[in-house]
């Protein structure tokens, strides 16, 4: 299917900006390994000017009322629901995933506009007694100041739009770093709020090298909030960074995601939808499921249904609409999900089915699943971060928990089971910021999003996302 590529910018100061003069970096589709555009890397100077418009706008965005900040943010979201299918399309070509989900991801980006827009009303403080009379006191929320923002290829539509529509609302100004593999979405988001009226400044849109550019914009007294989506280590270093300038640091990391499929579960549904949602994205999603522990008297009624679902997966270009499987984003993942299936074969473990790149053109690499995969093998530690699930057996609720706990990621669990009482204990017991129990769908804009350990710290979506773009001030009058 041939379709037109949007032109690709910076945006910085309500102004949209070339490649021409900048070094540039190839964006591919990864269906067809053909290049489809080149994205602009931001210089220094284009960095140092998005950091003094974030800084001139703030004291402007701070002081616009919450009503017209909603408004705005509102407008935002209907002109991406207009514009849904065009950028799902272009979604599509940049990271591979079927069509269909990226409609429904931008669709979902769309509700948190919305969502925030509310939330901007809702800002309010307190007035606490005082113990001396005469003596007002009052504690106002704030916006935090301008913010940076680092988001990942995977989810170039939601993971954006849950940092923007949050800060925005608080009052923040935003310089946003997307990943350059999937830079269109980002662009739309911002061309989406350019047109409904954010004011010249509030946000820009950066891509570049990323250690370069995080490096900058981290270390400037500007920036007063970070916020990022992506790996454990480079997590790591974005912390050390913001905390050598004492700045707040939203964390969304990567994860493990556990099942626990109990013996009184409803087996075949675990499974099948167990399926749909380990390939979902290719396997490229920090929630997904991915080792599933199923109690041992219907681990083999488990691993029947989870195998045939498996094998009924129609793999290939996001844009064909039969597709369930598109490719993955880039040949890193694909290198590395055959090293984790070699290296898993090589210490015992069974391939039951898949395990090996599809010939010809693209990164296609099949939906596998392995059985007796032994503790020293990579992908019981490392995240997959692709089309590899693991099935492996438990006995009693503590031996699963045990598994299911014994890695430091703690971003999204799920149990199935139909005791009220193995539901209450195991979702106690499960050290993760999102459990699903008996299903695996469990995210919304309502809900709070993110993760413990080191999957990361902090929330985004529902009440609790826009805290981490407020500040308090007490204030004491007489």
């Amino acid at each position: 299917m041939n379709m037109p590529y949007d032109s690709l910018y910076l945006f910085i100061d309500g102004e949209w900006i070339s490649a021409e003069g900048r070094a540039t970096a190839a964006v591919i589709n990864p269906a067809t390994e053909a290049e489809i555009g080149r994205v602009p890397l931001a210089t220094k100077g284009d960095l140092d000017r998005a950091l003094e418009v974030a800084r001139d706008s703030f004291d402007t965005w701070r002081r616009t009322v919450p009503d017209q900040r909603a408004k705005i943010l509102k407008r935002a979201a209907d002109l991406i629901l207009e514009r849904a299918q065009h950028i799902a399309s272009q979604m599509t070509m940049e990271e591979g995933k079927p069509l269909g989900e990226s409609l429904d991801e931008v669709t979902r980006a769309a509700e948190y506009f919305e969502w925030f827009a509310e939330s901007a009303r809702r800002i309010d403080g307190r007035v606490v007694p005082a113990n001396r009379p005469g003596v007002l006191q009052m504690v106002k929320r704030q916006p935090i100041g301008p913010v940076a923002a680092f988001t990942p290829w995977n989810f170039p539509a939601i993971t954006p739009a849950r940092k923007l529509s949050a800060a925005l609302a608080a009052g923040c100004s935003v310089i946003l770093k997307p990943g350059e593999e999937s830079p269109s979405t980002a662009l739309a988001l911002a061309r989406a709020l350019d047109d409904a009226g954010l004011p010249k400044g509030v946000l820009q849109v950066v891509f570049g090298v990323p250690d370069q550019v995080s490096s900058q914009l981290i270390a400037s007294p500007i920036i007063r909030k970070v916020t990022f989506t992506g790996s454990v280590p480079i997590g790591r270093l974005l912390s050390a960074r913001a905390a050598e300038g004492v700045k707040p640091i939203t964390l969304e990391l990567g994860g493990h995601g556990p099942v626990l499929v109990f013996e009184d579960a409803d087996v075949e549904k675990a499974a099948v939808e167990g399926v749909a949602n380990r390939f979902r994205g290719t396997g490229q999603v920090c929630i997904s499921s991915t080792r599933f522990l199923i109690q041992r008297g219907v681990y083999q009624q488990f691993v029947d249904h989870f195998v045939a679902a498996t094998k009924a997966l129609r793999i290939g270009d996001g844009l064909h609409p039969h597709t369930q499987v598109g490719p993955l984003a880039n040949p890193r993942q694909l290198a590395k999900m055959e090293e984790l299936v070699a290296d898993a074969v090589a210490k015992g473990a069974r391939v039951l089915t898949g395990g090996a790149r599809l010939s010809g053109q693209g990164f296609f690499f099949e939906p596998s699943v392995l059985a007796d995969v032994p503790m020293n093998a990579r992908v019981m530690h490392e995240e997959p971060f692709g089309p590899i699930a693991i099935l492996m057996p438990f006995d009693a609720l503590a031996d699963g928990l045990k598994e299911a706990n014994r890695l430091p990621y703690g971003l999204s669990a799920y149990a199935f089971t139909s005791s009220a009482r193995t539901a209450i204990d195991v979702a106690d017991g499960l050290e993760a910021g999102m459990i699903g129990i008996n299903q695996y769908r469990i995210v919304a804009t309502e809900l709070p999003f993110g993760g413990m350990k080191e999957s990361g710290h902090g929330s985004e979506g529902g009440i609790e996302g826009i805290e981490h773009y407020l500040t308090n001030k007490f204030i004491s009058q007489i």
